[in-house]
């Protein structure tokens, strides 16, 4: 399977039918009608079960009548019907193939490099990726299975990709954009590099969310999804996804989900659904709120630097305009005094609460050199941007002026 992977662009507002068996829309359908349908429809099944909500079945096995004749699904290690239809909405909304939940998005990472690498092999990558990823990469694979992660000197430039991939490399995996900083990698130009050795781009879409960003339209070729932060959006789910090709879906489903056995549970899948119905609305309000406080944040005269994509200083501002509809709701900025500034900021906010994720509905806080990103050496926090000063801020759906205020009252007590 690996060796014969196709690539092509996907149109991610394009759903394939014989794949959606209840779904009562068209192809022209757009990205809110299809979070809200895809997958599912009132009037299907009707007489089975009369339901206006996609109704979830609490059950781990599914029996059958007749031997020899197995269902599908049959064992709740590979699929339920609620987590297939959550999968088959999630790779409508980003044009894949097909999808497959996780029970994190570190586990569908985990998941996908498991089925498709051997020992020998390499995955191109940088440092601008989610922490427990960076964990994965530079521990978990290369010592316990084999399988070597390459970091690239200049994410920005893709020489320094193309000089880093070789016959061995499997797959090249980018985070756009990327937690904390907000780098922006240029998705079809990577996907250039990629394909040009044959070798498939996974992109970590969980901080735009297919709502603002359409990676496969770019030329990626498969997603990794978070599930946890804007998908869910508070705070009450934990689920992961990959979505692709459908050979590489099952492949991951066959041989690595069903032995692994860490699968997102039917409720948790049921409850993303119902979240996913907001999905668009929340991400432009999210995006608003944020670029309210970075334009505050980058005229404050006690904030050293702020990183976020919708600020003309941005290094790639004008990218990330062309390849997002909005930019999100994630953001950062340094303080100065280095960790004890941060802390006097942190530990001063009222509104703001500390926590460990984003994407939520509340505005959070959190210090990623101490916390997700404590497993990069000294040298490798520096030249992704992860200094001691850094705060990452999840803005979230208060007013913004209310954010705003919590902010300035915390960073007056510098």
């Amino acid at each position: 399977m690996r060796d014969e992977q196709r690539f092509f662009i996907r149109d991610p507002w394009a759903f394939d039918p014989k794949e959606q068996r209840s779904l009562r829309t068209d192809t022209h359908l757009g990205f809110d009608t299809r979070a809200l349908h895809a997958g599912f429809h009132p009037l299907d099944d009707f007489e089975a079960f009369r339901s206006f909500v996609p109704p979830i079945t609490p059950s781990m096995t599914f029996p059958y009548k007749t031997f020899g004749k197995t269902p599908y699904p049959v064992y709740g290690r590979t699929a339920t019907p609620i987590n297939k239809l959550l999968e088959d909405r999630l790779a409508s909304l980003e044009g894949g193939g097909a999808g497959i939940t996780a029970g994190s998005g570190s586990q569908a990472l985990f998941n996908l490099i498991f089925t498709i690498a051997r020992p020998g092999d390499n995955v191109v990558t940088s440092l601008n990726v989610f922490g427990e990823g960076y964990k994965q990469a530079a521990h978990i694979f290369p010592q316990r299975c084999g399988v070597s992660f390459r970091f690239v000197d200049n994410p920005s430039n893709t020489d320094s990709w193309d000089a880093r991939i070789d016959a061995n490399t499997k797959l090249v995996w980018v985070e756009t954009p990327s937690n904390p900083c907000l780098f922006v990698t240029d998705i079809a130009a990577i996907a250039e590099t990629a394909h040009s050795h044959k070798v498939p781009l996974l992109v970590d879409n969980t901080t735009a969310t297919p709502a603002l960003q359409k990676p496969m339209a770019l030329g990626a070729d498969i997603i990794l999804l978070s599930i946890t932060k804007f998908l869910a959006g508070n705070a009450t789910v934990l689920g992961g996804a990959i979505v692709g090709s459908e050979d590489l879906i099952e492949d991951i489903r066959w041989n690595t989900t069903e032995f692994v056995g860490a699968v997102m549970q039917p409720m948790e899948a049921w409850l993303t659904l119902q979240y996913l119905e907001t999905l668009s609305l929340r991400m432009g309000r999210h995006s608003a709120n944020a670029q309210a406080v970075a334009e505050f944040l980058s005229q404050h005269p006690k904030v050293c630097h702020v990183n976020y994509s919708g600020l003309p200083d941005h290094p790639q501002h004008q990218l990330a305009k062309r390849q997002m509809r909005e930019q999100g709701g994630l953001l950062s900025f340094v303080v100065p005094d280095g960790m004890a500034g941060a802390a006097k900021v942190m530990n001063s906010l009222e509104l703001v609460v500390h926590a460990v994720t984003f994407g939520t509905s509340r505005t959070i806080c959190m210090h990623p050199a101490t916390i997700t990103h404590e497993h990069l050496t000294q040298n490798e926090r520096a030249s992704a941007g992860i200094v001691d000063g850094l705060i990452r801020l999840s803005v979230g759906l208060e007013d913004p002026a209310d954010i705003i205020a919590d902010l300035e009252q915390a960073l007056g007590r510098l």
